[in-house]
Formats: structure tokens, sequence, C-alpha cells
């Protein structure tokens, strides 16, 4: 008898242990589950009821992002008195800088903003900033390039080398013109020219617009080149020199939000993004040492490149050359 006491008390020890670790193990879950949820919400550096200023970053190349369109939108449902975007971006497509655009507006139009040119806002990343109250740039930070670009490689003279020769059945001569295969026709140049053009035409209109600039006025910036931000004052394309602590100096004097309010990060995107096979090679090259000896040669980084080969259509972009 005492034997199947031993053994039914033993049983039901276990019993409890094992209720406890699968309860302890539930509770695990459901935490890391709500953590990781909330990693992968974009914005969840504000709460309700923050009595605080919004801090953005748009950093890199700009493209198509909802994740950030719907971060922006719940930003502007938030209590935030302010944002202050920090820009450090060549810009991007076109699409991209304007769907950017459009969704920093209609914030502007809930909350005064401004933008702080950390290091770069160029071309696309400039259309960004143009949505902005005012605009602040350090010294050497770089703004401008007002422009649009379509590239594309021809491998003509490559095939011809080789001895390969690309044939195919289209339904216009202008389908998929310029391909890269075969020498660039008047017709698909022409083409090609009218839709840059078009679009160039509304990124000066914007600017003029944004920046309240004569037609003089817009002729002395709209030639493709970037200014530094001391030479953007001037020319009205930078409002003032400064950092962060200027903008919250102009937040307190124009829009009567004290200087002393506290600064929050808000983050636009996932904490985990979808990253390609080339992303992952690249930084893996990153990684073993190469994106410092890329710097060195005056290319970008692996990350960096694997970004800008899959830009695709129309670009509002600034990129040096190596030899720059």
């Amino acid at each position: 008898m005492s034997l199947d006491a031993d053994a039914i008390v033993d049983r039901r020890r276990l019993r409890r242990k094992l209720t406890f670790w699968r309860v302890a193990a539930l509770l695990i879950v459901l935490v890391a589950v709500g953590i990781g949820t909330a990693m992968m919400i974009p914005g969840s550096g504000i709460k309700p009821g923050d009595d605080s200023i919004a801090r953005i970053k748009i950093q890199g190349l700009i493209r198509g992002n909802q994740d950030r369109v719907d971060a922006l939108e719940r930003l502007g449902k938030s209590n935030a008195k302010a944002v202050i975007v920090h820009l450090d971006s060549p810009g991007g497509t076109t699409a991209g800088s304007e769907q950017l655009y459009d969704a920093l507006r209609t914030l502007q139009s809930k909350k005064p903003m401004v933008v702080v040119v950390d290091g770069l806002a160029a071309s696309g990343a400039y259309i960004a900033a143009l949505a902005a109250d005012h605009i602040i740039a350090h010294d050497t930070s770089l703004v401008g390039s007002i422009g649009v670009l379509f590239q594309y490689p021809n491998f003509t003279e490559v095939l011809k080398t080789i001895g390969i020769k690309v044939e195919e059945v289209k339904s216009s001569p202008l389908k998929a013109a310029p391909n890269g295969f075969e020498p660039t026709s008047p017709e698909a140049r022409a083409a090609i020219e009218a839709i840059v053009l078009d679009s160039y035409a509304w990124f000066k209109g914007l600017v003029k617009d944004r920046r309240k600039l004569d037609d003089a006025q817009l002729t002395k910036v709209a030639d493709g080149r970037v200014f530094t931000g001391r030479q953007g004052v001037p020319l009205k394309l930078v409002d003032q020199l400064g950092n962060e602590k200027t903008a919250l100096a102009w937040l307190e004097k124009e829009k009567k939000i004290p200087a002393s309010t506290p600064v929050k990060d808000f983050s636009l995107e996932p904490r985990f993004r979808e990253l390609s096979f080339l992303h992952v090679a690249a930084l893996g090259f990153e990684a073993a040492g190469l994106s410092a000896l890329a710097q060195r040669v005056g290319t970008w980084s692996g990350v960096a490149a694997v970004e800008r080969l899959n830009l695709d259509g129309l670009l509002a972009l600034w990129h040096p050359s190596a030899s720059n």
C-alpha cells in the first residue's frame, strides 16, 4: 500500500510540474508574440497620450513603401505636438518620392513639421523635404539636384563581340523600347525624353510653389546641381542653418511649442524587413569588411548597391561617380 501511495504522490508532483512548465511555456510564447508584434509595427515609439514631439528618420534610397505611408498616417492621428524629420538620402524613384511627399504633406496639414538635413537631401529626398513648414540644414549638408533621370544599359557592342543576336517580335515599334539589346531608335529616345521632361516640369513646379520662387530664382537652382546648406539659404532652398536644437527653437517661436517638449523617435519601418538573397549576400560582404574597401574607392556599400540595382523607372536620384 505504501508503494502505491508513494507512486500516486509522485505522479501528482510530476503532473503539477508538467502543468507549471506548460503554463510557463505558453506565457513565454504569448510574451514573445506580443514583443514581436510591437517590433513589427512601425511607429511603436509614440504612445497614446504622449505629450511629445515625434522624430522620424528617412535615410537611404526612397522607393514606394506602403508601410511608411501607413505609419505616417498613424502618426497624424497620435497626440504628438509636432514632427521633426531627419533626412539623409540621395533620392530614389520619382513615384516613391511623390508617394512620400504626399504622405508627409498630409501629416504636415495636421502637425507642424520641420525637416533637418543631416547630410544629404538630394533629388527625390528634396521632394520629400518640400513637404515641411521649415527646412534646416547643416552648413555642409547637400541639397537640391532638382531633375529627373532615366538610365538603361546598352549591351549592343558586347553582344556583337561575343556573337549573340537578340531577336524579338513585338506589337509596335515602341513596345519595350529602349531594351538595351539594340541601338536606341530616335523615336524611342524621343518618347523617353518626353517622359523625363514632363516629370522634370512637375518637379520644378513643386519647388517653385513650395519654396515661393520666381522664374529667375528657379532657373538658378533647377539645373541638376547640388548646393551646400550655406549656399542653399540665399537660394531659398533652405530656410535656416542648424540642427535639431534649431528646429526646436523654431517650433517654440513660430508654433508656440515649448523647446523643452520631449522628442521621441517614431519608427517608419517594421523592425524586420523582407530581405532578398542579394541583400543577405551584400550583408555578408559588409560583415567581411568589404564595404570599407568599397567606400575607399568611392563606391556604395553592398546593401546600397543592391538597392540601387533594384530601382526601376524614372529616378529622382543623385549619385556622383567614383571620380567625383
